[in-house]
């Protein structure tokens, strides 16, 4: 069987530049790449305030989720990336609103920085989507 692949974009000019998509959709698959906090113009959200920074982190991966056709109710993996492992809480306690109920595995490590020093998290997703019929 073959599946279509589909590239999700936000319009981060970023994307050409760089060569990358928000997501990438194979079939009933999605994988989302390495979502930093910024808003529509590219401008850091929640400068020093990493829950602020995870929640904007997570409405892009809602977003890309649902122009692929899916939601997060459909993750299966997150991967929370910090500056400092001691945010690891503020920012999982956000984490808990989406994904309570949907429990996705997780991975949560710390880096030196991002590209944007003004970025303290970055968060990957992949998901499935349950419902695929083919």
């Amino acid at each position: 069987m073959k599946f279509d692949r589909e590239l999700i974009s936000n319009g981060n000019p970023m994307e050409m530049v760089v060569g990358f998509s928000r997501a990438v959709r194979v079939g009933p698959f999605i994988s989302i790449g390495g979502t930093a906090p910024v808003d529509i113009d590219g401008k850091t959200v929640g400068i020093g305030d990493v829950a602020a920074q995870t929640r904007q982190c997570i409405e892009i991966i809602k977003a890309a989720l649902e122009q692929a056709g899916s939601g997060l109710h459909d993750v299966v993996r997150t991967r929370v990336i910090l500056t400092d492992i001691k945010n690891w809480k503020a920012s999982i306690d956000v984490r808990k609103e989406y994904f309570r109920e949907v429990r996705p595995v997780d991975t949560i490590m710390a880096i030196d920085r991002f590209v944007n020093p003004e970025w303290l998290v970055e968060y990957e997703a992949d998901a499935i989507i349950s419902d695929w019929g083919g």
